[in-house]
Formats: structure tokens, C-alpha cells, sequence
């Protein structure tokens, strides 16, 4: 959101969290000088929460879709040991929140000629990937799903782009302390954010790092059995770490 804002662009931000929002928006609109608002949404409660966010993005001409809400595993886990809890957040959040905000507003993007859809993937959607099964199989599903939007909607004037990131160093990386030292491999969310977005209407599907590609390069060409072994060293390290955290 900072990003685009440094970009001229007006924000309209939606989390759960009223206090964090506006805080953000405040943030942002101080900062950059741009318009702001906050729509307040959980986004794991269910289709209800929908009419809502229909009804506050009426009459709004929106430029740009960034689905970026999401659901991680607490630490990497076999499947069984995951609560049904979160199984159902990481399915009814990462995959019906964003198909639901991009039926929401792509109608209007059609109608303009213009607009682009931004979902956010995963560099764990390359390959099944052990102790994150659902989450994976989650961003394979977001992954798939903007580029075939890209195929059906590329015509009428809208960019569809499935931005694919590894490691970043946000909550998400936390219990991996040891990633943390490899800003050139997991780089703070400030500077991903200005490499991703300086590729929005260029690459219909990238990791939006370089050193990100990298790795999406090797991942793409590796054998499968060889990305399954580095997954679950590196997963069981940091289930490892967490679990010694606590």
C-alpha cells in the first residue's frame, strides 16, 4: 500500500483490525499525501462479510486489486497436527477471499477497459510442499487462478498478475531467525514491495525479486524429490526453532 501511495495512487485499505487501519491510512495519508480509507473486514467469517464491502466500494472506479490476505501455518506442520480451525481459514481465506474480491470488482475494470488484479502467491506453490500441504495447495489454486484470468481477460484491457515471492522478512519468517541473515534472499517488506511493484504491467507472472527468481528458476527445473528433501530440511528446522521459542 505504501508503495503504490509513493506512486500517486489513493488507498483504499481492508483488514480486521479498525485500530491498525486507521493508523495505516493516517500513516500513509500523512506521508504521501494521497486520499485514504479503511473498510473493516474478517475476511475468515464467512460470505457475510461480503455485502458490506460491496456496498462501501459502490460507485468507486478501483485501478488496482491487490489481494494480499492471507492465512500461514503458526510453523511448518504435518498436515494432521493443523487445527481444523486454521484449515478452514487457510481455505476460506486465501482462496475464497480473493476469488470473492476479484468477482467483486472486476465487473467494473471491464466495463473501464482498464485495470489490473494483483494476487499474491507463493514460491511454495512450485511443488507440493511438505508440513505447509493446505497452505501450498492454497497458492497453487491463486496462482492458476490469475493466469487463467489473465487468459480470459487480457483483451478487455486488464493485466492479471501472479506474483509469486519466497521468503520475506515478515511475521511469516519469524521463527526462522537464520533467514534473517540473508537480506539479499529475504529482503525487508519495503524493499520488496518497490521491486514487486515496478513490475506490475510488465510480467503477467514473476516473484517480483531478483534474487527471488532465482530461486523460482532452480524450483522450476529441479527434480521433484530433490525440492521435497530441501523442503522438509529447512521446514523441520524452523518447526524446530518455533517450537523451542516456546
Amino acid at each position: 500500500a505504501e508503495e503504490l501511495a509513493s506512486r500517486g495512487l489513493n488507498i483504499i485499505l481492508t483488514s480486521r483490525s479498525q485500530d491498525k487501519l486507521q493508523t495505516v491510512a493516517k500513516d500513509i495519508a500523512d506521508t504521501y499525501k494521497v486520499e485514504t480509507e479503511v473498510i473493516v473486514a474478517d475476511f475468515s467469517s464467512g460470505r457475510e462479510i461480503y455485502d458490506p464491502i460491496r456496498e462501501a466500494l459502490k460507485d468507486k472506479d478501483i485501478g488496482i486489486l491487490v489481494n494480499n490476505v492471507g492465512v500461514f501455518y503458526p510453523y511448518p506442520q504435518y498436515f494432521t497436527q493443523v487445527s481444523e480451525d486454521k484449515l478452514w481459514d487457510i481455505i476460506n481465506v486465501n482462496i475464497a477471499a480473493a476469488s470473492l474480491m476479484v468477482h467483486m470488482v472486476l465487473p467494473g475494470m471491464v466495463e473501464r477497459k482498464k485495470g489490473a488484479v494483483v494476487t499474491i502467491s507463493s514460491g511454495s506453490c512450485c511443488k507440493p510442499t511438505p508440513q505447509l500441504a493446505a497452505y501450498s495447495a492454497s497458492k497453487a489454486y491463486l496462482d492458476h487462478f490469475s493466469r487463467a484470468l489473465q487468459y480470459e481477460y487480457a483483451s478487455q484491457g486488464i493485466f492479471v498478475q501472479s506474483l509469486i515471492p519466497f521468503y520475506v522478512a515478515t511475521n511469516v519468517t519469524a521463527p526462522g531467525s537464520f533467514l534473517h541473515k540473508c537480506p539479499w534472499l529475504v529482503p525487508s517488506p519495503k524493499v520488496y514491495a518497490h521491486h514487486a511493484v515496478s513490475t506490475l504491467g510488465i510480467s503477467k507472472r514473476t516473484t517480483g525479486y531478483w534474487s527471488h527468481s532465482i530461486q523460482f528458476l532452480f524450483a522450476q527445473y529441479m527434480p521433484e524429490w530433490l525440492w521435497v528433501w530441501g523442503a522438509n530440511v529447512l521446514n523441520r528446522s524452523l518447526r524446530k526453532e518455533a517450537l523451542s521459542c516456546k
